[in-house]
């Protein structure tokens, strides 16, 4: 079963039976709506498990209503609630919806199994052309350019698969400049706060997966790699033949993984 709804300035997709004794949270990344999430809550692992699915979109991203405040720890702690109050015991998250789902359980937030799928430990692991778009949108004048621009090149460097393009690119379209400059710079100076997210991960305790493509886009220094594989509630796996779409490019072995963690822990 599947549909839409709202929770405030939530978008929200649901798939799965309604009655299902585990349900999960899936948080798309940054810019992207619940559409992103579609091929992977359909693939066999997932969709005939006894598993509710929620889609949600977080607030301001894919043309949704933005609060007030976009910094990641309120996106963290409102996420919380909002998970909370749908019985959600699971949360998996993609890039910036990965680093919600970390900030939720190192602020206390949440206290289940995350599975963060491609997450960014700190600065040097993201794009420079972000970083770059992000520093030029606070600059007077120049800033409203950018992430018009931006918005325009994003939907063609990704990897999407040709034939869910249109769709993908749509969503993509729903964006706000003004919100994207707004977020993203929150976004860096949440990395700027924290430097190296691992030791903050690995505080909270939470089981957690951590998954990348073999050639995810966003990088992993070895000093964060060895973190990881030294942490006793972090597992890291890597899925082959995928970027940082991985999601996209390789729903069916992520939905195994997700459905491992949710139902054997």
């Amino acid at each position: 079963m599947g549909g839409t709804a709202q929770f405030h300035a939530w978008n929200i997709r649901e798939s799965g039976p309604p009655d299902a004794p585990h349900r999960v949270l899936l948080l798309p990344g940054g810019l992207c709506g619940t559409t992103f999430f579609a091929d992977l809550t359909s693939a066999p692992a997932l969709a005939d498990a006894p598993i509710r699915l929620i889609a949600a979109t977080v607030p301001g991203h894919a043309g949704t209503i933005a609060p007030a405040d976009v910094s990641i720890e309120n996106y963290a702690a409102i996420t919380g609630a909002f998970a909370a109050a749908h019985g959600c015991t699971t949360v998996v998250g993609h890039s910036i919806g990965a680093n919600i789902a970390l900030e939720m359980a190192a602020g206390g937030h949440f206290s289940g199994p995350l599975v963060l799928l491609s997450p960014t430990f700190s600065r040097p692991d993201e794009s420079t052309a972000l970083a770059i778009a992000s520093a030029l949108g606070r600059v007077p004048g120049l800033g409203s350019l950018v992430w018009p621009a931006m918005l325009w090149l994003t939907p063609r460097v990704l990897a999407f698969p040709e034939r869910r393009r249109a769709e993908l690119v749509a969503d993509l379209e729903k964006n706000s400049p003004s919100f994207c400059r707004r977020a993203i710079a929150e976004y860096f100076a949440y990395l700027d706060r924290h430097g190296n997210l691992v030791p903050r991960l690995c505080e909270s305790g939470s089981p957690t997966r951590v998954v990348r493509g073999d050639r995810d886009e966003v990088g992993l220094t070895e000093t964060e790699r060895g973190a990881l594989e030294a942490c006793p509630s972090v597992t890291l796996t890597v899925i082959p033949d995928s970027g940082h779409m991985v999601m996209l490019e390789q729903p069916d072995a992520v939905a195994r993984l997700v459905a491992d963690v949710v139902l054997n822990g």
